[in-house]
């Protein structure tokens, strides 16, 4: 039997949830109790504790795969415990560590594209010129010209939305084996996965495909980050834009099938990225980690999806969690 899940947790539409939750909170607002809390307050905390935290993050490291287009990432520690010890005439007490890193907009697991980060023949999302919006180093729109497709522009209604999981690898598969690497996902496969799940996207929701790919980011990252890897074609691009999706991501290095490439009605690079971002403004989820969500059988969800809200970013690391019922 097919489930369909919300928080917190009647089998509802999970947006209406979230925002019922939210009006209880709010109820007592005008007659707040002791230290300013409203009696609604330890309901809705209990809800939200209530549900299971699903972690859709990968650890990201030196090792972690970094696709080809994208500058290297490197960490290293620039101050240790060592060092610090004692430089502060204080018998010793203090010490403290800290890092340094070359860090990307697309450097982590995931890692969320802005919509300014992609543009079609000089224009991004909107008609923006594109080589205006970026033509001060300090980042997108720092010349005046599109600033609202930077990162930091990402919008607060999409940080807690309804998430919707499509497993097409255990659809195609049968079970929980990844798809072959030089697999193709249309809009049919979307299709037959959602109502198979029995999910009915919704416009605005947070959609996430399952390839079953996210199982070699840590055990062969050289196949993940490697020529080939299955994902979404234009044609599942084109489904994903007919039912509204504002975020959607998958578990593989490029989101879009790799190699990233086609060559009809006329060659194109990053077709995908180039539809959905450029041409539709959604955002696109790469280096997902859907292997619990997917165990899990949870295809309906409360998604959180928190950028770093960097001035200007082409993109951001983002420490995405699913809530679904225990």
């Amino acid at each position: 039997m097919k489930k369909a899940y919300a928080l917190p947790f009647a089998v509802r539409p999970v947006r209406a949830v979230l925002a019922a939750a939210l009006a209880a909170l709010c109820a007592g607002c005008a007659a707040p109790g002791p230290g300013g809390s409203s009696a609604a307050t330890p309901a809705f905390i209990a809800s939200l504790r209530s549900a299971r935290l699903i972690d859709l993050s990968h650890t990201w490291e030196i090792q972690s795969p970094v696709a080809s287009v994208n500058p290297p990432y490197s960490f290293a520690l620039s101050a240790t415990h060592g060092k610090t010890r004692g430089s502060f005439r204080d018998d010793n007490q203090l010490s403290f560590a800290a890092e340094q890193m070359q860090w990307s907009g697309q450097h982590g697991a995931p890692s969320i594209d802005a919509i300014g980060h992609i543009g079609r023949e000089g224009k991004l999302f909107g008609g923006v010129d594109a080589e205006r919006a970026t033509a001060q180093p300090e980042g997108i729109g720092a010349s005046g010209v599109g600033a609202h497709l930077a990162i930091d522009q990402f919008p607060n209604d999409l940080l807690v939305n309804r998430g919707v999981l499509l497993d097409v690898a255990s659809v195609v598969m049968n079970g929980p084996a990844p798809l072959p690497a030089n697999f193709e996902i249309t809009g049919e496969h979307l299709e037959l996965a959602a109502r198979q799940h029995g999910v009915r996207l919704q416009r605005g929701d947070t959609v996430f495909i399952r390839t079953g790919w996210g199982q070699h980011f840590k055990g062969n990252a050289a196949l993940y980050a490697g020529d080939n890897s299955p994902g979404p074609s234009l044609n599942a691009a084109e489904y994903l834009i007919r039912q509204g999706a504002r975020v959607v991501g998958d578990d593989t290095l490029t989101f879009e099938k790799r190699p990233p490439i086609v060559t009809s009605p006329k060659f194109q690079v990053f077709p995908v990225h180039m539809r959905l971002i450029a041409d539709s403004g959604i955002y696109i989820v790469e280096n997902l980690n859907l292997e619990e969500l997917a165990a899990a059988k949870a295809y309906e969800f409360a998604v959180v999806v928190p950028p770093l809200k960097v001035k200007g970013g082409t993109g951001s690391a983002v420490r995405i969690f699913a809530l679904v019922p225990r």
